[in-house]
């Protein structure tokens, strides 16, 4: 009985060490396990069966607990026992007391030992998704370092491992167009949500998300990581073009100039694990017609009315020369402008003349 019980604490520190599961957890399922083996097999209810189980001292004990009753009461053999019995094992046993009587492996029976076995797994693989849950719970709005595993274009989707978090699919609104993606090949995904389901935990994951922007500037610009800088808004449209509202809480601090880095390195880092998308950075205002006129950038704005009613609209006024600048190729600058902003923008040029080829825009929130 030593050996085995040798072999089966070597087995418990080979789980712990291998899979990561305390022996605390699975010595507490393998109890639970064995007591319901015990249970089923002698037809005895909880508190008639003892398991101890001490890996220090390498000790493994199941027993019945068996009342003393008086003979002519005595029914159940499992978890009663006679006066007269009792006496013969101990002369001072009385009614009342209980005997602990130690059981052998091999009785149990087969379907006990089954029922165990069956229990055992059972525990492991809960303690295994409760790991892989809480591993990648811990990474919920942050950067994951992923591998694809599968590409399936027919359907448009991604599949990917992302370590102890186990695998996530890419869908394809997820996905940055104009990427294409391989078998085997690294990819840096926004963990956006992880949502705990029977068959363990569901990650959500983007390459699109603003928060994939915001936290590789976190890891980018150490004014950011501690707080001395903070993004107040972002606006993506994934692979073309995001801005980037940023507020320094110290007045010494340049948040732009910090998100930029010298020589724009900073930026520069971001734009390249982006892919090339460029990056507008912005300084950020209470002062919401100060806050439209930089978000408007790289063009110059010389007015901003803010209209009456509820409708979150204001109007712009930019130099003629500036309008397509403003407005930004198919409108996408003065699009990204309203959802930074959260504001409808009418953009119109100085002369209030537009012209044949470049028509007044007014851009929507379109919030994301």
């Amino acid at each position: 009985m030593a050996a085995a019980n040798n072999e089966f604490f070597e087995a418990l520190s080979m789980l712990e060490h291998e899979r990561g599961i305390t022996a605390e957890y699975l010595i507490e399922k393998i109890k639970a396990a064995i007591i319901i083996a015990v249970k089923k097999n002698y037809e005895v209810e909880e508190d008639h069966v003892k398991v101890d189980i001490d890996p220090e001292a390498g000790r493994f004990d199941v027993a019945l607990i068996q009342d003393v009753v008086a003979d002519e009461d005595w029914y159940d053999e499992h978890s009663e026992i006679g006066i007269t019995e009792a006496q013969k094992i101990r002369k001072t046993y009385e009614v009342g007391d209980r005997i602990i009587t130690p059981l052998k492996t091999k009785d149990f029976g087969r379907i006990a030992a089954q029922t165990a076995k069956h229990v055992i797994r059972q525990g492991i693989r809960e303690a295994e998704r409760s790991q892989q849950l809480s591993e990648i719970q811990s990474r919920a709005h942050d950067i994951v370092q992923a591998t694809v595993t599968r590409v399936d274009p027919e359907k448009g989707i991604v599949a990917l491992d992302l370590g102890k978090g186990g695998e996530a699919i890419l869908p394809h609104n997820e996905q940055v167009p104009g990427e294409v993606y391989t078998e085997g090949q690294t990819l840096q995904v926004y963990v956006v949500d992880v949502v705990s389901t029977e068959r363990g935990p569901r990650v959500m994951i983007s390459r699109t998300h603003p928060g994939l922007v915001k936290r590789l500037f976190e890891l980018e610009v150490p004014e950011i990581f501690d707080g001395t800088v903070e993004v107040k808004a972002i606006s993506r449209e994934a692979g073309a073009r995001t801005k980037m509202a940023v507020w320094s809480k110290d007045p010494n601090v340049n948040p732009v100039s910090a998100c930029i880095g010298e020589h724009g390195a900073r930026v520069a880092a971001v734009v390249e694990k982006l892919g090339g998308e460029k990056i507008d950075i912005v300084k950020w205002s209470e002062d919401i017609s100060e806050f439209i006129s930089s978000a408007l950038s790289p063009a110059k704005v010389v007015k901003v009315e803010l209209l009456p009613g509820e409708t979150r609209s204001c109007r712009v006024t930019v130099p003629d020369q500036q309008l397509s600048l403003a407005i930004g190729n198919k409108g996408q600058n003065a699009r990204l402008c309203a959802r930074l902003t959260g504001y409808n923008i009418d953009i119109r040029p100085e002369s209030g003349y537009y012209g044949e080829e470049e028509p007044k825009k007014e851009a929507e929130t379109d919030a994301e």
